[in-house]
């Protein structure tokens, strides 16, 4: 395991969130994002209003410059977050999960607790000099993340769509 469980729980959850963005979009109603958060066993207030839809999609530029950024504008990036949204540290345990960080209240926005989690996540990242494990997408066609949490740091497509689109287009270039 390269990070702990909940720096890859919220580095899973922003590359999900920016990637939403790329066409199709598929965080566009109040169901998908609380599909969206289910998914990624995001705690505490949720209100289900438009306006949450909203500051939810809004954050998707400001996460993908913070995940495909330099480390040093990485990390200036990540104290921007922290300092804006008042963060303060904190143990705790919930759930089925031991203990882990926690650096806004249970009761933040939820586009809140979503920036600095990742925020908290990319601290690890830059710390163990990790920037390499993100990247964009290697097909021409996409924009998404790559988060590549492998061993061998392969991955080079932010979803299977996009690794068999190239894979496809491999084969038809071989068999010309």
């Amino acid at each position: 395991m390269v990070f702990t469980h909940d720096t890859e729980s919220a580095l899973l959850a922003a590359a999900a969130l920016v990637n939403s963005a790329v066409e199709p979009d598929t965080l566009t109603s109040r169901e998908e994002l609380t599909a969206f958060l289910d998914t990624h066993e995001f705690t505490g207030a949720r209100t289900g209003t438009a306006a949450e839809l909203a500051a939810v999609r809004g954050l998707r530029p400001r996460l993908r410059a913070l995940m495909t950024s330099e480390r040093d504008t990485a990390a200036d990036l990540v104290n921007d977050v922290l300092v804006e949204e008042g963060a303060l540290p904190q143990l705790v345990r919930h759930d089925r999960h031991d203990w882990h960080i926690h650096a806004v209240s249970a009761d933040a926005p939820v586009a809140t607790r979503i920036a600095v989690e990742a925020a908290m996540a990319m601290i690890d990242v830059i710390r163990a000099d990790e920037m390499s494990r993100l990247s964009v997408c290697a097909d021409a066609d996409c924009e998404g993340i790559v988060l590549d949490l492998s061993r061998n740091r392969s991955r080079r497509f932010c979803s299977t769509t996009c690794t068999n689109r190239a894979a496809v287009a491999a084969y038809r270039a071989r068999q010309r």
